[in-house]
């Protein structure tokens, strides 16, 4: 907790860090985003409120309230006022810093920055602090999945119909198809919980993700896929339907967690 316990927290934001919903800059998947944090990977999953305190010093404050956490952040994204503040008793870690990266701060308080542990602190201060985006890499990677499953028109305009699948029985000779191989196999045996999440997309479709050591592959249902590779600084690799395509993509969207209703 801040030094002085009767000092407010600010908040800022919150996220959710569920099984379906996580930050994936911090990991591939929800256990490995959770070992980031300290945590442990529970199926409920948690909520990350972000602020500072009085002297505006960054803190995270990690709760099991998620429904509530949730409440706040789809009453922020529609624009409403929503007052978050985790009753004491759903409160399981007070952590120092910030897994993510802000632009925003407290308005009246000092600018944000890392506490400095108190007289009390006995044992390792580690302050939290956002992956180092600035070259690319396995970080990177994952914003940049981020970013294509939210503006997925964008970047499907920029795609001809004419890319070919690799078919599942080509050998793995290059990076795409090394990926697939990796994609496919998720379906004989499932990778840890957050490896593949579904969410909701226009119509019946569904929105992909899938992670795993090195790679990023977002796609939609019913449309192609693309593919992120570490090996591949800023290149975003199309997929095209083929096919074997749909029938793998509903293979994925079977096995993949989904947000709660």
């Amino acid at each position: 907790m801040p030094a002085d316990e009767e000092d407010a927290l600010y908040v800022l934001t919150a996220v959710l860090l569920t099984p379906a919903q996580f930050p994936s800059v911090l990991g591939d998947d929800y256990p490995e985003v959770c070992a980031v944090l300290g945590l442990e990977p529970f199926a409920e999953g948690y909520g990350l409120v972000l602020g500072q305190d009085g002297a505006g010093a960054r803190w995270t404050v990690v709760s099991e309230d998620v429904t509530l956490v949730a409440c706040a952040i789809a009453a922020w994204d529609c624009g409403m006022g929503y007052d978050l503040s985790p009753g004491d008793d759903s409160v399981v870690a007070v952590v120092p810093g910030w897994p993510l990266s802000l632009a925003v701060a407290a308005p009246g308080l000092p600018e944000p920055h890392d506490p400095a542990p108190d007289g009390e602190q006995t044992g390792d201060w580690t302050v939290l602090c956002p992956p180092d985006t600035s070259r690319w890499g396995p970080a990177q990677r994952r914003l940049g999945a981020d970013e294509i499953a939210l503006q997925w028109t964008r970047w499907r305009a920029q795609v001809q119909d004419s890319v070919e699948f690799v078919e599942a029985g080509e050998e793995p000779d290059s990076e795409v198809r090394r990926v697939l191989a990796e994609v496919r196999a998720y379906v004989e045996a499932p990778p840890p919980p957050g490896r593949i999440r579904s969410a909701f997309a226009s119509g019946e479709a569904r929105t992909l993700r899938a992670d795993g050591p090195g790679w990023s592959v977002v796609a939609r249902t019913d449309d192609i896929a693309f593919v992120l590779l570490d090996e591949a600084p800023g290149e975003v690799r199309p997929v095209g339907r083929g096919r074997e395509l749909p029938q793998l993509l509903a293979a994925l969207d079977d096995i993949a967690v989904r947000p709660a209703a």
